[in-house]
């Protein structure tokens, strides 16, 4: 078949015709491409409207890390993510296993129990069959040495049960599931956004109505499947649900987040669920952009802190800085760093951890100080001088004698002091000292739509709105207070396919 008129597209079979489709997604960044690889690949003819331009384009993917959680066996299923890993790269690693069990446990317990079991099942068991499928379709993956590796006895230690990210981090894997999706002829419009859904008179979801640069326009489609993640760049909103503080947070991805899908959906009667005062908030630089930076992208984070202490500008610490691996406190600890005088913190390392310190300590644009005192260091960040010196030296001497390992939970911890330190507790005594003065940067909003097994969207009372599906962070539900590291990302992928497949099979059925 060939394409007649300037009205008809036509794709592997499938037409468009008068701006209809068989498939709107709305929002282009992992769970949204996902989707659109899915329901292509049932043969549904596609339209991604994505609402940035073509260079903003992949949503908040773009500024991850691109490290995806998943649960695995052993090395041979990482060998099946990673097929061309070298036999020398194998022998040099233990990458241990992580099994389901243990995915759904950490899940449920950052989430302090209120992780939606249904969803939390759905991740887990779907969440290494999701990774494999992309990799199947092109999609590249290697061993995240740099971010979740500690070398010890000539292997490198794989902890807290992440270890695989796309090549290229979160730009390489949107840019690589971007050529996916266009590679199986799904159609991409930019700079346009979804205004309002339009339903027909059986309560249908038919299309939506969109804004571009030629102004508004209907298009039609048997299904829509919302992508467009949550609200963290829209300061009011942010207020109104998060708290007040919230308007004064930076964001670290687009500027484009301001919860266009989650208002469209609610409008015609969708259900609201998960934890709308919670989000994913990290220590983010203090003087990093309002929004992400696309040349930086996430080495703003600093994520290194369990290895050394946090203190506010009175010089107090506030957070128990080993609690757990890194991978289960940061998605939560932007929030307390928010709630600090000034809304600032500082991160204090000395000489004795500085090669435990990741790349991101590393870049040019970091606002830090290296001195010889602990005085010189609290002037020249700004931090009361004597609430400094108190701190160092009351928490020195509450540190316990025990074995320092950062590749488990060591439990070489303080006593004595408020709050404690629980594992990684050295003294900070060896010059020179390094200060990284940070903020809070907010990640994505965990409050959403509520979806069933299949990925559609659910009304206030509990039944499937026609042609209606959600995927990624606008879905709610699944994180509360807290996430395990890599599970987002681990998310997206899987609700994408999810609702990809389930419109893309029910509209060509």
């Amino acid at each position: 078949m060939t394409c007649v008129t300037e009205s008809m597209i036509c794709v592997n079979m499938r037409c468009t015709v008068n701006n209809q489709y068989d498939v709107l997604i709305v929002g282009a960044g992992n769970a949204a491409l996902c989707a659109a690889i899915a329901a292509r690949e049932q043969g549904a003819s596609v339209l991604v409207l994505e609402k940035a331009p073509e260079y903003f384009r992949g949503g908040n993917t773009y500024f991850t890390g691109g490290i995806i959680r998943c649960a695995y066996n052993g090395i041979e299923d990482i060998k099946k993510l990673i097929p061309d890993m070298s036999s020398e790269e194998e022998a040099s690693v233990d990458v241990g296993s992580y099994s389901e069990d243990q995915f759904y446990d950490d899940l449920m317990r950052v989430t302090e129990g209120h992780a939606d079991p249904e969803l939390a099942q759905l991740l887990v068991t779907e969440s290494f069959a999701t990774l494999k499928w992309l990799q199947e379709r092109g999609v590249r993956f290697v061993l995240a040495f740099g971010r979740q590796a500690f070398k010890r006895e000539d292997k490198y230690f794989f902890w807290g049960g992440l270890l695989v990210e796309a090549v290229g981090a979160g730009k390489g894997l949107s840019d690589q599931q971007f050529a996916v999706a266009e590679r199986l002829g799904v159609e991409i419009r930019y700079a346009t956004k979804g205004v309002r859904l339009i339903q027909n008179n059986k309560g249908q979801v038919t299309g939506l109505t969109v804004q571009g640069p030629d102004g508004f326009e209907d298009l039609h489609g048997k299904a829509v499947i919302l992508a467009c993640g949550g609200f963290e760049s829209n300061s009011e909103m942010r207020t109104r649900y998060l708290g007040q503080g919230w308007e004064l947070a930076k964001v670290r991805g687009i500027p484009y987040n301001t919860g266009d899908g989650i208002r469209m959906a609610l409008d015609i009667g969708a259900q609201p669920h998960g934890h709308w005062s919670g989000c994913h908030a990290v220590a983010w630089d203090l003087n990093a952009p309002p929004t992400g930076d696309r040349t930086i992208t996430e080495l703003f984070q600093k994520h290194s802190y369990p290895f050394g202490l946090i203190v506010n500008a009175e010089g107090k610490r506030f957070v128990d800085e080993g609690a757990d691996f890194r991978n289960y406190t940061y998605a939560k600890y932007g929030r307390d760093i928010l709630k600090q005088p000034l809304g600032m913190a500082v991160q204090i390392f000395d000489d004795k951890v500085k090669h435990l310190l990741r790349d991101e300590y590393r870049i040019d644009q970091v606002t830090k100080a290296e001195t010889q005192t602990i005085e010189e260091l609290a002037d020249q960040l700004g931090i009361d001088r004597a609430g400094l010196v108190q701190t160092i030296k009351d928490y020195n001497a509450a540190v316990q004698p025990g074995d320092y390992n950062p590749t488990v939970l060591d439990g070489k911890h303080t006593d004595g002091v408020t709050p404690p330190k629980s594992n990684w507790a050295l003294p900070i005594d060896t010059p020179p000292y390094l200060g990284f003065a940070v903020t809070c940067g907010i990640t994505f909003t965990f409050g959403g739509l509520r979806i069933d097994g299949r990925g559609q969207v659910l009304d206030t009372e509990g039944n499937p709105i026609p042609g209606l599906y959600a995927a990624g962070e606008l879905v709610g539900g699944l994180f509360y207070y807290n996430y395990p590291g890599g599970s987002g990302l681990a998310s997206g992928a899987v609700l994408g396919k999810l609702a990809g497949t389930s419109a893309g099979a029910e509209v060509t059925g």
